[in-house]
């Protein structure tokens, strides 16, 4: 049932994989694990071992914690993918204060995705550090330019879009024209700046709505830590779009009641 599912399942987005498409096969053995696991070299090899050890926690398997150092080393790890998957495995084992130490370093992560696994993650160990985020998560997220220049869209509004989907393109002057890829999973529905308008470094020009995913993890998390104040942005998702799962709304309504029996009103 959703309420169980709330409360026992990992309150973390699976890590977006960018090897779409590709199978990470068997078990591997203990020692070409460890190998993998810290073949910097070979990006691939390390998301390869996170998602078996992993893999090896869903069987309550202690003999993974032998790895737990090199673990919160991959959550700082330049690659942001990395970064995901490191956020998304730490919270598979609330007991180990150096996940959560690092875990709260990732709130300050400049990928949004991230951000979103730590604070998930940090649900887990019964902190509520990621609660802005959490929000987020149910809200429109705003992009800002990354240069000075004119202002060309890409997409229509409605479109959907995937991590690194590009949206938009920004022309400086210089030879190539900067691109502006969506940093999240959803569907473009701001235009905040007009096609072809000037716009300066920073400047809010777009915003894209949440997607299933994303809005679904925030409303089980906030069953375990939301407030009263929190309900405006839950209760928006009692009513969701026809081709979402309807999941979602059945879990918007008892995150609300939650909350509500949690604030004694």
């Amino acid at each position: 049932m959703l309420l169980a599912g709330a409360v026992l399942a990992a309150l973390v987005l699976v890590p977006y994989l960018f090897w779409r498409g590709t199978w990470f096969g068997g078990p591997l053995p203990d020692t070409q694990l460890e190998q993998y696991l810290n073949d910097d070299g070979h990006p691939r090899h390390i998301q390869h071992a996170l998602v078996q050890i992993s893999q090896r926690l869903d069987r309550a398997d202690p003999t993974v914690q032998r790895w737990y150092p090199r673990v919160a080393t991959v959550g700082h790890h330049p690659m942001s993918e990395l970064r995901v998957t490191a956020a998304w495995l730490m919270g598979q084992d609330n007991k180990v204060p150096e996940f959560h130490r690092v875990l709260l370093e990732l709130l300050h992560d400049p990928e949004p995705v991230v951000r979103r696994n730590a604070a998930l993650s940090l649900t887990r160990f019964g902190d509520n550090s990621g609660h802005a985020e959490l929000l987020g998560m149910l809200r429109p997220y705003v992009m800002r330019a990354p240069r000075d220049g004119v202002l060309r869209y890409r997409l229509q509004l409605g479109d959907s879009v995937d991590h690194n989907t590009l949206i938009a393109r920004v022309e400086t002057g210089a030879s190539e024209p900067v691109e502006i890829r969506s940093p999240l999973p959803g569907k473009f529905q701001g235009k905040i700046a007009a096609e072809g308008a000037r716009i300066a470094k920073d400047q809010e020009i777009l915003s894209i709505d949440p997607g299933p995913d994303h809005v679904w993890e925030a409303l089980r998390a906030l069953y375990l830590v939301g407030a009263a104040g929190d309900l405006p942005d839950v209760e928006r998702f009692k009513r969701t779009p026809p081709e979402w799962p309807v999941r979602i709304s059945q879990q918007a309504a008892l995150t609300a009641e939650q909350i509500r029996s949690r604030a004694g009103s």
